[in-house]
């Protein structure tokens, strides 16, 4: 039996290993832990086994990637170009979600199993999707505002649909689904309101330069916060996103957010991914014979139906047909919300092993793909042509 400490070197090792090796190809980072997951794991080099006190670490990591993706969303981006925001945001969410549900339907998965697949289809990933923008120039441009607007309004739309099927599926508390909802709802507004003021109620004689103080205090508001959410009967993930979402504009100090970045992404999430690579099971294909088709299809599914409503969106707002193209390609990757959901939705039932295999690797592929589009499509649009300069070119 290995000890824990063994078990949290290898993991923590492996991860290093792999990230350094991937980030001279130029792959990125979540891709390199779940490949290190898969290659420490049973179905490789069987280094480990997973105990209780690193799947409570993994647990704690799969909170953390969806608070830092909640800490992505500001709400001053909400405000821009309002009308074109929410055009985009209900047609990128709308077709993805049909189509999802549909193969999901096709495949001969039950009601709840197809509209969990249709939500995942929803959701686009904001860390992928904001250093694409950055690297290109494009995340102060008006096209940037919008796709990361609609992609704040797609995220939280589909976390509170997948809040609503955990407590039909796995019911944490005796309140009926509306009086959750409208607690729930209620807590947010209230707390996006009143925490901004008492941490400079709480800070306002004090030393501003105490980031430690500051930090401490964060971690606590964020404790407090998701106990307090879960005591409302949510799961832990949807609570974790929304208390990033709570506090993305209540940290004002980039100090305090790169110490919870370092925090988040130096440990904790690593652990998560890396136990989402272990865990996944790649025999499904060999196993199960419509695994690899039913993969293909779901990959098929939500590049093509993410790439058309981001271009029909984006054609309807007024875009040319490139910039509407490269819309649609922003929207693909698939992360914080797909991988954390597959997880969780595994453990209760919902998903079969073939399935989640098809979200993990759907995840790999997106978030490879989507930026290499985008660094193609970004040079040859006029407007954002002078944006990329040549040495960005060459790299």
């Amino acid at each position: 039996m290995q000890s824990d400490y063994i078990v949290f070197f290898i993991i923590l090792g492996s991860g290093l290993f792999f990230s350094e090796v991937f980030k001279r190809l130029h792959l990125p980072y979540v891709v390199a832990l779940i490949v290190a997951g898969i290659v420490i794991g049973p179905l490789g080099l069987n280094l480990i086994q997973l105990t209780p006190p690193i799947l409570f670490l993994g647990s704690i990591g799969a909170v953390f990637l969806m608070f830092m993706a909640g800490m992505e969303v500001k709400t001053d981006i909400l405000t821009q170009m309002e009308k074109k925001v929410l055009i985009l945001a209900i047609m990128n969410g709308a077709i993805p979600a049909l189509v999802g549900f549909t193969v999901a339907f096709l495949f001969g998965y039950e009601f709840l199993t197809a509209i969990i697949i249709g939500t995942i289809f929803v959701s686009s990933s904001i860390a992928v999707i904001i250093p694409s923008l950055e690297a290109k120039g494009l995340i102060s441009t008006d096209v940037g505002a919008v796709i990361i607007g609609a992609t704040i309004i797609e995220d939280i739309g589909s976390l509170f649909i997948l809040s609503m099927i955990f407590q039909t599926a796995d019911p944490t508390t005796a309140l009926s689904l509306p009086i959750f909802i409208t607690l729930v709802v209620f807590s947010v507004i209230g707390l996006k309101s009143i925490l901004p003021k008492f941490e400079e109620w709480f800070f306002k004689e004090r030393n501003r330069e105490r980031f430690e103080e500051e930090l401490q205090f964060v971690v606590i508001v964020t404790v407090a916060v998701a106990v307090l959410f879960e005591f409302l009967g949510m799961h832990a993930i949807i609570a974790g996103f929304l208390v990033g979402f709570i506090l993305s504009d209540t940290i004002k100090h980039h100090r305090i957010e790169n110490k919870l970045h370092a925090l988040s992404y130096g440990i904790f999430i690593p652990i998560f991914l890396l136990e989402i690579g272990i865990e996944t099971d790649l025999t499904v294909f060999l196993n199960v014979s419509n695994a690899l088709i039913l993969t293909a299809v779901i990959i098929g599914g939500l590049i093509a139906s993410k790439l058309l409503s981001g271009y029909v969106a984006g054609r309807l707002i007024g875009f040319s047909g490139k910039t509407s193209a490269l819309i649609g390609a922003a929207s693909m990757p698939q992360l914080s919300t797909t991988l954390v959901v597959a997880f969780i939705a595994l453990e209760l039932g919902i998903l079969d092993p073939s399935l989640q295999v098809s979200i993990v690797v759907l995840s790999i592929v997106t978030v490879l793909i989507a930026p290499f589009i985008i660094r193609f499509l970004a040079p040859r649009i006029p407007e954002f042509a002078e944006l990329t300069s040549p040495a960005e070119e060459s790299v």
